[in-house]
């Protein structure tokens, strides 16, 4: 998948295992996936690889169906053995070298990015198709990273205007319109889609907020 359909997406949720049970992780992706999302991520976080594999195989599909890219966060070798689109690693996790040895050169990557420096340092390998740029508030899906907040949002575009930036990190529908308005293209969110009673309806009001 090209990193140019990366480019033309709005919002990005993640199914996080913090906040989905296992049982519920085929119908919040159809129904995510039924409210227009652009891009899926499977997060799940302190749970085996084999368990994790298993729950990527049942999401793919799903996904492939709809036309809608969809990651794994942080297991690279999970990502090449179901052939999803992409990997998404952290700050903390393996290097560019590492992943793209594990993936090859056809897979997409994300890469979480905390500040303008880390982000500048991602958009110069040209090996990275996206960037995460948080966490923009706190959110309890990240407990130990301190909020950069919004002020450097319109910068962080500006200098790097062909690279999809993904704002993340407590964003829910209610504070879209402020983001924007800060120069956010993109964004990320996970506790307010999944908590969401109806989550087509949620995906659907919030994609139209992004410009």
């Amino acid at each position: 998948m090209p990193r140019t359909t990366l480019l033309h997406a709005k919002l990005y949720g993640i199914v996080d295992l913090g906040y989905a049970a296992p049982s519920s992780l085929i119908r919040v992706t159809a129904e995510m996936v039924e409210g227009g999302i652009d891009v899926i991520q499977l997060r799940a976080k302190g749970h085996a690889p084999d368990e994790i594999e298993r729950w990527a195989e049942a999401l793919l599909p799903i996904c492939r169906e709809a036309g809608v890219p969809f990651f794994v966060n942080d297991h690279a070798a999970i990502a090449v053995a179901i052939g999803a689109d992409g990997v998404h690693v952290g700050q903390d996790d393996a290097s560019m070298d590492e992943v793209r040895a594990l993936i090859g050169p056809d897979l997409l990557v994300g890469r979480s990015t905390h500040s303008l420096a880390q982000a500048a340092a991602a958009a110069a390998d040209p090996r990275t198709d996206c960037i995460g740029f948080g966490p923009l508030f706190a959110t309890p899906t990240k407990p130990d990273y301190v909020p950069i907040g919004t002020a450097e949002i319109r910068e962080v575009h500006e200098r790097h205007p062909d690279l999809p930036i993904f704002c993340i990190g407590g964003i829910k529908k209610e504070n879209l319109p402020d983001l924007v308005a800060a120069g956010a293209k993109r964004a990320v969110i996970v506790s307010g889609i999944l908590q969401a009673p109806d989550i087509a309806a949620y995906v659907r009001s919030a994609r139209t907020l992004l410009p």
